[in-house]
């Protein structure tokens, strides 16, 4: 049997650039590992369909992370494309980049999680401190403030207002911060996160050797199955496939849902590694897994029968540009429509 060629993509036009070109050297350097794999790397920005035709491989493995990326930009180019590709489809890459679309997702089938708003340009915010400030559609904790009083609030807002045409404000929840990640549909072991600086931040994430990642952590019994529960149920529910991680903060309460990342990181300081290599499989193993699946996929499908997902329209993600009040796109106790039926 000969080598199977993949191209592996990475580099991107999001802030998550640099992260994404260290997930893609080591993805194809397990990749040449694993063995049986001729590897193409190339690093993009914001290709045409054109260009992504013309680059070479029977398989594409994207290792992007943003809105571009990770958020369905890139999977729609893939789809038109027709090579097998590792990940998420279009459209749930898209749901699954949006935070606030996910929360509500979640909310909707009753996995709590904390109360967010849109944050709309020169309109107030009714959450009180303490709070969070996050672009909806990054990652990497990239523009993510805390804010413990409204001083703080009003100049992280100002502050990101500037860079991010997207934002949503959170409730803080202060407690442990657990992250489960997902292969092919089965957990991974649990990790707890135990950052030296005040919060999880990109430093802490990409840069600092002493964050602690603590494997299958002890929990309370109902909180693990909590988790558990949650992580599978979001998964499934926006359509994600392949790989996925799942990030949650506990406190007294229980566990809180805070986002799903559809193309986790691959470096050598990310969670969903480290996870896989706890269960007994190595890296190498993970990435040659999730190669042959896709293949294997597209093998199995009929593609005349199975088209590329639609475009997302605009009403099936919150889009802040467009909201007319801080009222659109509220995450909180009252209940609201299943978008799943949208």
């Amino acid at each position: 049997m000969s080598d199977v060629n993949v191209l592996v993509l990475m580099g991107g036009p999001d802030a998550e650039r640099e992260i994404s070109l260290r997930s893609g050297a080591m993805v194809a350097a397990a990749l040449r590992e694993a063995g049986g794999f001729v590897v193409h790397e190339q690093i993009i920005d914001r290709p045409t369909l054109d260009e992504i035709r013309a680059f070479p491989g029977d398989v594409i493995f994207p290792v992007l992370h943003g809105p571009f990326g990770e958020g369905g930009g890139l999977q729609e180019l893939m789809e038109m494309d027709g090579r097998p590709y590792v990940g998420s489809r279009p459209r749930a890459a898209r749901l699954a980049m949006d935070k606030l679309t996910a929360k509500l997702f979640a909310r909707t089938v009753g996995i709590r999680t904390p109360p967010a708003r849109v944050l709309v340009v020169g309109e107030p915010c009714d959450i009180e401190a303490p709070v969070v400030i996050k672009p909806i559609d990054d990652g990497s904790s990239i523009g993510v403030r805390r804010c413990f009083d409204a001083a703080q609030f009003s100049a992280a807002r100002t502050e990101l207002e500037a860079k991010h045409p997207r934002l949503m404000a959170e409730k803080m929840i202060t407690g442990r911060e657990i992250t489960v990640g997902i292969l092919e549909r089965e957990l991974l072991p649990t990790i707890e996160i135990i950052s030296a600086s005040e919060f999880y931040d990109f430093d802490a994430k990409y840069e600092r050797a002493d964050t602690q990642y603590i494997l299958n952590p002890e929990l309370p019994a109902e909180v693990a199955a909590e988790i558990a529960h949650a992580s599978r149920t979001i998964y499934e529910r926006l359509g994600c496939r392949d790989l996925a991680r799942v990030d949650f903060m506990v406190d007294g309460d229980g566990a809180w849902f805070l986002e799903i990342n559809s193309m986790p990181g691959m470096t050598d300081h990310s969670l969903v590694p480290k996870a896989a290599a706890h269960a007994g499989i190595t890296f190498s193993q993970m990435c040659a897994r999730l190669t042959l699946r896709s293949i294997a996929r597209m093998k199995g499908s009929n593609r005349a029968h199975h088209p590329p997902h639609r475009p997302i329209a605009a009403s099936e993600t919150f889009n802040a540009a467009s909201s007319e009040s801080s009222s659109v796109a509220v995450i909180d106790e009252a209940p609201s429509a299943d978008p799943a039926n949208d």
